[in-house]
């Protein structure tokens, strides 16, 4: 708290009282960084955005509508003034960290002790057990604190007083309530005997929880509009316009004319690029409504072609209202800044309403085909996903479209399979005899036969889907001088999107890090074909993208060309990992033709996706405790802050008990109180196993421990075996006792790149999971395109890949082959 009054009386603005209180309110929960940034601040928008993202970044249920942390603390701070007038006190440290007491006994010998209470805890929240603590004020005056047993019980003493032992308990002598003082002394002997454990335990009970990944406050600040103080400053202009609206809200477009006269390009190894850094904060009513951030990489020609000023094109989707619009742009070649603040006045747009030109003209010619789509009004065109998981057989799939289509085509895996004409747009679709993932299309047409709208829908994709697509610009649309593009991003559970790239050729010319993700990118003069390209980013490096080609002849043919990634592992003849290797140590080829090696890596630092997969059927009663002992010190030993793990149990039927995580602890409370009954569905669940890592990139592994054959699954083996041949997922089956089909589990190891184990007792499991833990970490990437860009039967024949390694006495291990 003092450190806290020291920061306020340094700052040189007097804080408002609102934001005073808050500080006092959270100084036990706020971090150094985060104080000083918050005391950095010069607006109340800006502070009362703030205060909602520290909150937000500590909410460990994030998808539910409340925030149980914020909730629970405010009241605790309520309860703690109430009790005690002030939160700097011993008594409402422990009551904030740990909660309101079950019980409070006062000690009511004043002449005895110095004033003390006893607080006990029935379970505590951060001991998850029985607690009682003690504290007292040293001396009768200052702040409570927390006694420590290093301290000796004559701390608590008042001059003269001393333990005595009464005719039935330990008392304090000079106490006449013998009952109350009894209680006490008990109190003060459960602490004592905690003995050196009381160290740890006190450290738990009275230390803030831990603070949120300290990224979030650098990143708050980043989006902050403010100039540095002395920043240098050059001249632009800022134009908005409204061009169209999307679903309720209408688009806000902002133009930044940018003198190049004023800016300084980035040269690098002969090429020149004009890059910026946009800031903007869109305010109502005195809050922040909206901030974004976006990053420029121009190539030269785009400013130099414009008689020497250089447009940067931002969109936001506002409800019509009044607003004030805040931008900093930042040329990262100069190091100098512009700022623009105005007032904004959002109309309601309807559909087919031109939007007013900008009041450059060169600049409106060059939007006029960007804007295009959107004074058009937006062609809504949705596939309804059935419901239910693991679809097989015959399923209908419906669509949402607005009234301006004329018909709709639908493509299942690229092969057209139905036009409808009149409404409603369905079709129904025999998906197989196995959830395989399927793709489905369907394009919108109006009635000149002009591709208006484009959707896609992944079936059986699970929940792990990570894809970005292109809704803008068309395929076969022609554009001049603009192209809109808007880019639909699917994201697995429990990550979000660290930034969007876009592309045009080659050549990366912005970077959005928030939704909506769209731009206006300004095509080159006298350009023929080009082709656009989205990257989407997840924080831990992952990514996935989509291209279009823009203006492409009608004859133009796209061929697919596989990038095929194979996660190898090298053993010698003691089944240990071969370390060292080289690219030149491999070779591969496909369908018996080589192919050239395009990328090679160690899987050490690469994440991985692993699900543990533990048979809970009647027959694994003896073995259950030891087996998922075991399944806690592999997860523990193999989850890494980039990787992810999942736990999935079955019986007679297949359970997902924990997604994908990196917590460890979510991880071992889905381990917890599990029972042996019923039988066993193996097949099953290596199909169900297999499904959820539909959409998952990189290295994937499942971890497979049972006890015996298969009962009663749905599937049969050779449903099981094809669909690990397609999922290009690595399995290790661990076979335990005597009652299982070994060639079976070799098989589909084999297959996928994995190792099949067995063992006669389940002491011997964790010796397994530790090599297998070492095998996923001692893996090598090595990918290459393929040079097959056909195929029979629709494409869809297995493509077998054989990888071979030059090392003596070693045999390279990865999936035998591929479905493209």
């Amino acid at each position: 708290m003092a450190a806290l009054f020291l920061a306020l009386a340094l700052s040189a603005e007097p804080l408002p009282e609102k934001y005073r209180a808050w500080l006092e309110d959270v100084d036990l929960l706020l971090s150094a960084e985060e104080r000083t940034a918050f005391l950095a601040l010069t607006q109340d928008y800006q502070r009362d955005a703030f205060i909602r993202r520290f909150w937000e970044v500590r909410d460990e249920q994030p998808q539910t509508p409340r925030n149980e942390l914020r909730e629970g603390w405010e009241i605790r701070v309520q309860e703690a003034r109430k009790r005690f007038g002030t939160l700097d006190d011993g008594r409402a440290r422990v009551l904030l960290f740990n909660g309101i007491p079950d019980e409070v006994v006062l000690s009511g010998c004043p002449d005895v002790l110095w004033p003390l209470e006893v607080w006990y805890y029935d379970r505590s929240e951060r001991t998850k057990a029985q607690l009682v603590v003690v504290l007292y004020q040293k001396w009768g005056a200052g702040k409570y604190r927390i006694w420590n047993p290093l301290d000796r019980i004559d701390a608590l003493l008042a001059d003269g007083a001393a333990l005595i032992n009464g005719p039935r308990s330990p008392g304090i002598g000079g106490c006449r309530d013998i009952e109350h003082s009894t209680r006490i002394a008990k109190a003060v002997g459960w602490v004592a005997a905690q003995g050196m454990g009381w160290q740890m335990l006190e450290a738990k009970l009275d230390s803030p929880p831990p603070p949120p990944s300290k990224e979030w406050v650098p990143t708050f600040s980043s989006y902050s509009t403010d100039l540095p103080e002395g920043a240098p400053v050059f001249n632009a202009r800022l134009d908005v316009e409204f061009p169209g609206k999307r679903q309720s809200r209408t688009v806000l477009q902002g133009i930044l004319a940018v003198p190049v006269s004023e800016i300084s390009p980035v040269q690098l190894a002969g090429s020149r690029t004009y890059n910026f850094l946009l800031t903007g904060e869109v305010v109502r009513e005195g809050e922040l409504f909206d901030s974004f951030r976006y990053r420029f990489d121009l190539p030269a020609f785009q400013g130099e072609s414009q008689a020497g000023t250089l447009p940067l094109i931002f969109q936001r989707s506002l409800r019509p209202g009044e607003y004030t619009l805040i931008v900093k742009l930042e040329d990262m070649g100069s190091g100098r800044f512009f700022r623009a603040e105005r007032p904004l006045s959002v109309p309601a747009v309807e559909n087919g309403m031109p939007p007013p030109p900008p009041s450059d003209p060169e600049t409106a010619q060059l939007m006029e085909a960007a804007n295009a789509a959107l004074a058009g009004g937006e062609t809504v065109l949705q596939i309804l996903e059935p419901f239910g998981e693991l679809k097989t057989g015959m399923n209908r799939f419906d669509t949402v479209t607005s009234a301006d289509i004329s018909k709709v085509t639908f493509a299942l895996d690229g092969h057209a399979v139905l036009t409808k004409r009149t409404p409603p747009f369905s079709v129904e679709l025999d998906l197989g005899s196995l959830p395989r993932p399927r793709l489905l299309a369907a394009t919108a047409f109006d009635a000149s036969g002009r591709e208006i709208a484009r959707d896609e829908l992944l079936v059986n994709s699970a929940y792990n889907r990570f894809r970005v697509r292109l809704a803008e610009p068309r395929q076969g649309q022609s554009y001049q001088s603009s192209v809109p593009v808007r880019a639909e991003v699917e994201v697995p559970d429990g990550e979000s999107i660290e930034r969007v790239e876009v592309f045009l050729d080659d050549a990366r010319v912005a970077t959005l890090f928030q939704p909506p993700w769209e731009q206006v990118l300004f095509l080159p003069q006298h350009a023929s074909l080009a082709y656009v390209r989205a990257v989407a980013f997840l924080a831990d490096g992952s990514s996935t993208e989509d291209l279009v080609f823009v203006n492409a002849p009608e004859y133009l043919e796209r061929i697919d060309v596989d990038f095929v990634e194979l996660y190898a592992s090298v053993l010698d003849r003691r089944g240990r990992p071969v370390q060292g290797l080289e690219a030149k140590d491999f070779a591969v080829s496909e369908d018996g033709v080589r192919q050239e090696i395009a990328r090679f890596e160690r899987v050490t630092d690469l994440p991985i996706h692993a699900a543990l997969v533990l048979d809970v059927s009647a027959s694994m009663e003896g073995s259950l405790g030891q087996a998922t002992d075991a399944a806690l010190a592999f997860l523990q030993g193999a989850v890494r802050p980039k990787d992810r793990a999942a736990l999935i149990t079955f019986n007679d039927r297949p359970n997902l008990a924990v997604k994908f995580t990196r917590d460890v602890d979510a991880l071992a409370g889905g381990l917890a109180g599990l029972k042996a009954e019923r039988g066993t569905s193996l097949y099953d669940t290596i199909i169900f196993s297999l499904f959820y890592f539909n959409g998952v990139k990189g290295q994937r592994a499942i971890v497979l421990l049972s006890d015996g054959k298969d009962e009663g699954s749905r599937f049969s083996y050779d449903d099981a075996l094809d669909s690990a041949r397609r999922a290009g997922v690595a399995i290790y089956p661990i076979g335990l006792g005597e009652e299982l089909e070994k060639r079976k589990l070799e098989k589909i190891a084999e297959e996928t790149g994995g190792r099949a184990f067995f063992l006669k007792d389940v002491s011997e499991l964790a010796g397994i999971y530790a090599a297998i833990q070492e095998e996923l970490r001692s893996k090598y990437l090595i990918a290459y395109q393929s040079t097959n860009t056909g195929g029979g039967a629709g494409g869809d024949e297995f493509r077998a890949v054989d990888l071979k390694v030059s090392r003596p006495g070693a045999e390279a291990k990865t999936m035998r082959g591929y479905y493209p």
